[in-house]
């Protein structure tokens, strides 16, 4: 019903964003990684879906096409609704949950919240068929990050940070061949300032 709205990002939250258009105001849920890339009074395009429920109507929203269309997958997927299609979006990137779907790695899937090993099974066995080859691998765009940045956001979050904050403060730094303490300390500085 609603695929993009391009409009000025006028306030950012831990799981959503205000868009303003045309003198409206939509409050988008998104993913981590999709909000760690914008910037308060930002011109964007974002790529939309609109969840239409008995309480209301909800709008979910990301920047890449994409996320977009895993996130449309994974509902599809028994018992995952947008909130922890969102949460798995974003703890991983949508070429990393097709190979993960792909190769049986219910271990990586179970990192998302609201993930347990029944759930990770059944996203494995509905969506194996008709994910393979559907998002190309971002190597050139997002290379993917060592397990010790993981590690480092985990440890991080335990702290009190909101996973927002942290992957805000990591954007632009090269994390390559940096152990876990690295990452913590150089997080904590940016954090505290």
């Amino acid at each position: 019903m609603i695929d993009y709205i391009i409009g000025k990002v006028t306030y950012l939250g831990n799981d959503f964003f205000y868009l303003e258009n045309n003198g409206m105001g939509y409050k988008i849920n998104t993913s981590t990684f999709t909000l760690a890339s914008l910037s308060k009074e930002e011109n964007i395009y974002i790529h939309t879906n609109l969840i239409v429920r008995e309480d209301g109507l909800f709008l979910y929203g990301f920047n890449s096409e994409d996320e977009v269309n895993m996130f449309k997958l994974l509902l599809n997927v028994s018992k995952i609704g947008p909130k922890v299609a969102c949460g798995i979006l974003s703890v991983l990137r949508p070429y990393q949950i097709e190979k993960a779907i792909m190769t049986k790695d219910t271990f990586t899937l179970c990192k998302s919240p609201g993930v347990g090993k029944k759930t990770a099974e059944r996203m494995v066995l509905e969506l194996k068929d008709k994910i393979e080859g559907m998002f190309r691998i971002q190597d050139d765009i997002d290379e993917e990050l060592p397990n010790s940045y993981e590690e480092a956001i985990q440890a991080l979050i335990s702290l009190g940070y909101s996973r927002y904050e942290v992957e805000k403060a990591f954007i632009g730094i090269n994390l390559e061949d940096s152990s876990i303490q690295q990452i913590i300390k150089l997080g904590l500085m940016k954090l505290s300032r």
